[in-house]
């Protein structure tokens, strides 16, 4: 397995869960925002990197914590779908890509033993759910840690109006968004907000600081 990101805590999952995992050094940015941006040929330049490193790592799966970053390398087949040198190995990575939620529960994982005392709410991040049709797999892991209450909120898969770069060139409506989205959230009287992707993270957390509140906002 391939982490797309070193991060710690996810390789430490991992490797609980009997996964050996690579970090290949020749990786870089997927090219998700750029392909949100409408820069396709700025995104298949840096999507070439990773496909030539995570080719030649031999990994069975490229496991993603970023949902936005799964969902456009799941999608790296259509982006180089004219490309003759390039859209196979594209469609090839792309059948590899994970995110790792969805890969915990369609191998089976070691339910964690040491409680976790918190009433946790999860917002959907839209390319996890939307884009990539994966909304009980989170779900499910978060419920597997002992103490856990997961508190739905009314609408969980509303945009929080992060949305890639949406809430930097259209800030006033994604603060609107971000209004809602917060309603909502507090609404279950939960400690922490738990979500899939770095951008929703940077503007939930946004959201508890305009309110004044101590929520914390982690990443499943």
């Amino acid at each position: 397995a391939i982490m797309q990101l070193d991060e710690r805590p996810r390789v430490r999952v991992l490797a609980r869960n009997g996964y050996r995992v690579l970090v290949p050094s020749a990786q870089g940015c997927c090219g998700a925002l750029h392909v949100h941006n409408g820069d396709p040929i700025a995104a298949r330049k840096l999507a070439k990197k990773n496909i030539d490193a995570f080719l030649d790592s031999g990994a069975e799966y490229v496991v993603v914590n970023s949902a936005g970053c799964g969902s456009a390398m799941k999608e790296y087949g259509e982006l180089f779908a004219g490309d003759r040198s390039y859209s196979d190995k594209a469609a090839k990575v792309a059948s590899r890509v994970r995110d790792i939620s969805e890969l915990l529960v369609e191998r089976g994982f070691e339910a964690p033993t040491a409680p976790l005392d918190a009433k946790v709410t999860y917002p959907d991040s839209c390319h996890l759910v939307h884009a990539q049709r994966i909304r009980e797999a989170p779900r499910q892991v978060m419920r597997a840690i002992p103490g856990l209450e997961l508190a739905e909120m009314a609408t969980p898969d509303r945009c929080c109006g992060s949305a890639g770069i949406y809430n930097i060139p259209q800030t006033e409506m994604s603060r609107r968004l971000l209004d809602d989205k917060m309603d909502d959230c507090l609404s279950t009287g939960c400690d922490v907000l738990a979500t899939a992707n770095p951008g929703c993270m940077l503007q939930l957390d946004l959201g508890v600081k305009l309110r004044g509140g101590d929520q914390r906002v982690m990443h499943v």
